[in-house]
């Protein structure tokens, strides 16, 4: 993915920001700068650059508990966060900001510091000539080299820590401002292609880095109403027969995980159960084999009624994004056997590298569901 190309500047050089990364801390330092560049600021504190590099990947870590660097400040700062604050992993950004500006927590406050002390620098070595390396552990130094250099991004204001500045230059800051969108992309490009390295087991990261705007669960909650009316459902978690005054439709291998609403994957259950198992996985001994005969039932009944196979028709437009499991899963003909083990072949994957992941296995009992 190319940037566009500037004749004032050395877009060449830009290209290279993101070249030589250990840790994830140029990307959202950069994606910091493009957010407060869309507001128009080209004058900005370190401070307010690493809040918004603590809430860029608030989302991403603290619902997927996606690995930033085998030791990055950044995701220890969020985990520290969430782990003594009540805060939800979509929780909105004014409240994390009103947060972070207002806490005297100690180790949140050393870990801005250290956040503070490499990137912003270290960010604009492609655009700089090549440094004495020992400039680099010395801020003040480097700090000089840098604002003596032409054709750098910033200026860097020394004011010691966080209260450091950036001054975004003129030419700069019409550059950012003029291809704002495409920057943008291409820095989630490069974000996502080095999640990617980092969670190798780990599905959708695309649809990981920022909160989803809407689940696509009405064609499936239409669907398995009607197989509900039909021929009847039993709770796998409780064993109830399911009605479709209280339904809700479940993520076996919980969303948080997988990111995708894929048909394979739902399963309708009691509202108030849905709610108790949460994030959790379900205990897979437990409940798979019944999760795949209620599939299968609900398979069966689509291959027998008409109006089942046009609400599975709709739901597949929106809930199967890959023609080979639909046509492994759900082609006509299939025997139960044969069904279960295709369904198995591609769930229990998924459910090991989530349960790899850290996301606790989970069993139903009633009081849980209360």
């Amino acid at each position: 993915m190319q940037i566009p190309y500037s004749e004032k500047l050395n877009t060449k050089k830009l290209a290279r920001i993101f070249d030589n990364k250990s840790e994830s801390y140029k990307l959202f330092w950069f994606k910091a700068i493009l957010h407060e560049v869309a507001l128009g600021r080209s004058e900005i504190s370190f401070r307010e650059l690493i809040e918004r590099m603590i809430i860029d990947a608030w989302y991403m870590v603290s619902e997927f508990k996606l690995n930033l660097g085998p030791a990055d400040t950044l995701e220890k700062t969020v985990l520290h966060i969430g782990e003594n604050e009540n805060f939800l992993p979509v929780e909105k950004e004014e409240v994390l900001l009103a947060y972070l500006r207002s806490s005297d927590d100690r180790e949140l406050r050393s870990n801005m510091r250290v956040l503070s002390q490499n990137v912003p620098y270290r960010l604009q070595a492609p655009l700089i000539e090549t440094p004495d390396s020992k400039m680099w552990y010395k801020t003040t130094v480097i700090t000089d080299y840098i604002n003596s250099q032409d054709g750098v991004m910033y200026l860097i204001e020394h004011n010691g820590a966080l209260d450091n500045r950036i001054i975004i230059g003129e030419d700069w800051m019409e550059y950012l401002q003029n291809n704002l969108g495409i920057l943008i992309g291409w820095t989630d490009f490069n974000l996502i292609t080095y999640l990617q390295r980092r969670n190798p087991t780990v599905p959708g990261i695309s649809n990981k880095i920022y909160p989803p705007q809407e689940r696509k669960l009405t064609a499936a909650t239409n669907y398995w109403k009607h197989i509900i009316r039909q021929g009847g459902v039993v709770d796998i978690y409780s064993g109830d027969k399911l009605t479709t005054s209280s339904l809700s439709i479940d993520h076996f291998v919980p969303w948080s995980y997988v990111a995708s609403d894929e048909l394979w994957n739902l399963i309708p259950t009691e509202k108030s159960i849905n709610s108790s198992k949460s994030n959790n996985l379900p205990d897979w001994d437990t409940y798979f084999g019944r999760l795949a005969r209620a599939e299968y039932g609900a398979y069966l009944v689509v291959e027998s009624d008409d109006r089942a196979r046009q609400l599975f028709d709709k739901c597949a437009k929106e809930n199967l994004n890959n023609e080979e499991v639909r046509y492994k899963l759900y082609r006509s003909g299939q025997t139960e056997l044969y069904f279960t083990n295709q369904l198995e072949e591609l769930m229990l994957p998924v459910y090991e590298s989530a349960k790899n992941m850290g996301f606790r296995k989970w069993t139903y009992t009633k009081r849980a569901a209360r």
